[in-house]
């Protein structure tokens, strides 16, 4: 486009096609405003992919955004049973790939496009004059190195938080050793699947998981399970806290359903000797030590030694593998260049990150909120869906949907839709910052940032009356047959 293109006529930028960006595309859409949306994945949702064979403990009828079901609904899309609940997997291919690929979005999307970098046309972020008239400049790199730049109207990160784990050391710093023993594969994904695809890395080895969230309860339960059929695999859990009492219950400051049924599994597990607790540990070293070669349990020719402070002490044993429940914080680097006024304490848009701020709220608190909120001192320029909360530990992914309704009002001019509240949240059991189980498998896990509620009764569990929270996020998270954790 020429310098004197009208900047209304450039395409928005969405930033992830996970269910809230692709919720943002859909809203778009509805406008007459042109979408191009950036995904680093190979497919819509390829961080939910990440995590498919965790169930959703929300169903159907609140995982579906407005705008994306009136655009599935002039295709033969069937949309699924409104209680039903999903994994990850079919939120997924029953969902976001039937939505991405509608004739109004299918050419919109760029797979395998990571942006690299935001600014604006011919200003770096300290060039002010004529900056709210000028076109964002999206940097990108696709899968085969080639960079490109794309002149855009507006800009909705809804990249989420997956690929930027918390580091297992102290301080919010890596571990000494930390980053070679990801490399090399000892240290996990937050959210294995411990009992399907990842098994092998777990039976018959030794596993430590890290971190007092209900994610970490339920990879400790999959491993339980796995035990069982697999009598040498060993269980360590590292806590930062004096007494696990916490993660089994009774606590909860969400409002929601007591997760007793979670709660009274796991603590059996460590009555009964089967994992071994860590309390008052904070992890200092991951030290890779080369073994000569394969042996007959671990299958790996290399295990890691795990040091950490304790009240007693240094502690240091050898594990397999290192499952992080420690939680997600949001990728900055690539917005340099644009001015953002974020929270100092959890890296959310300054005006939400008091109403997140997770040692005075739970995401029941929060009430739905729109572009006002999310604002940023470059006009035009939004953090929306679970990034939008940054280091705070929960969010749902109906928040998200709302989020963008209104930003993409906002974006369009209609400042009274922008500003409407069209979100409407149950009095109870709106969010969970923790994983739950389904129905269909009383032992699986629930995403952070994709579970709806607290851990069921199995009566419960069949009559779920809430939208789902993301996060893994959240997040959201975890197998169907596994247990049940960006957008």
């Amino acid at each position: 486009m020429s310098e004197t293109t009208p900047l209304s006529e450039f395409p928005v930028a969405i930033i992830g096609a996970g269910p809230v960006g692709l919720a943002a595309a859909a809203h778009l859409i509805t406008r007459e405003i042109e979408p191009l949306v950036f995904e680093a994945g190979a497919q819509p949702g390829a961080a939910v992919s990440a995590w498919g064979h965790i169930g959703l403990f929300s169903p159907w009828k609140y995982n579906i955004d407005e705008a994306a079901r009136a655009l599935l609904g002039s295709t033969e899309w069937v949309e699924p049973e409104g209680d039903y609940l999903p994994t990850g997997a079919e939120l997924v291919s029953e969902y976001l790939t039937p939505l991405a690929a509608t004739p109004q979005l299918r050419n919109a999307i760029r797979m395998q496009t990571r942006v690299i970098a935001v600014s604006r046309l011919g200003k770096d972020r300290t060039r002010t004059p004529g900056r709210e008239n000028t076109p964002f400049l999206v940097r990108t790199r696709n899968a085969q190195g080639r960079i490109e730049d794309h002149q855009v109207r507006a800009v909705i990160d809804t990249s989420g938080t997956w690929e930027t784990p918390n580091p297992l050391g102290q301080a919010g710093l890596p571990a000494i050793g930390e980053p070679a023993a990801r490399e090399a594969g000892l240290v996990t994904s937050p959210l294995p699947d411990v009992l399907g695809r990842d098994r092998a890395q777990f039976a018959g080895r030794h596993t430590l998981v890290v971190g007092a969230g209900h994610s970490a309860a339920n990879t400790l339960l999959a491993l339980g399970e796995l035990r069982e059929a697999e009598p040498s695999t060993r269980i360590s859990w590292a806590i930062r806290g004096t007494d696990p009492a916490s993660v089994y219950g009774g606590g909860d400051q969400d409002g929601l359903p007591a997760r007793g049924a979670l709660g009274a599994r796991l603590r059996h597990l460590v009555e009964a000797g089967h994992i071994e607790v860590h309390t008052s540990m904070t992890i200092t070293d991951l030290t890779i030590t080369e073994l000569t070669s394969p042996t007959p349990t671990s299958g790996a020719n290399a295990e890691l030694t795990v040091t950490g402070a304790a009240l007693a002490g240094t502690v240091s044993f050898d594990v397999d593998r290192v499952v992080p429940c420690t939680g997600f914080r949001p990728d900055l680097s690539f917005l340099r260049e644009i001015r953002l006024d974020l929270d100092p304490v959890v890296e959310a848009p300054a005006g939400l990150g008091p109403l997140i701020d997770p040692e005075h709220h739970s995401c029941g608190t929060v009430a739905p909120h729109g572009a006002r909120l999310l604002a940023n001192p470059e006009t035009d320029f939004y953090i929306a869906g679970v990034k939008s909360y940054g280091r705070a530990p929960t969010f749902l992914m109906a928040t998200g949907y709302e989020q963008v309704r209104s930003i993409v009002a906002a974006i369009a001019g209609d400042q009274a839709a922008a500003d409407r509240v069209e979100l409407e949240l149950p009095e109870t059991g709106v969010c969970s910052s923790d994983i739950g189980s389904s129905c269909a498998a009383p032992e699986s896990a629930v995403s952070e940032e994709m579970s709806g509620c607290g851990e069921p009764t199995p009566t419960e569990c069949c009559t779920p009356d809430e939208p789902v929270t993301i996060g893994i996020p959240t997040g959201l998270t975890h197998g169907r047959a596994a247990g049940r954790t960006s957008d």
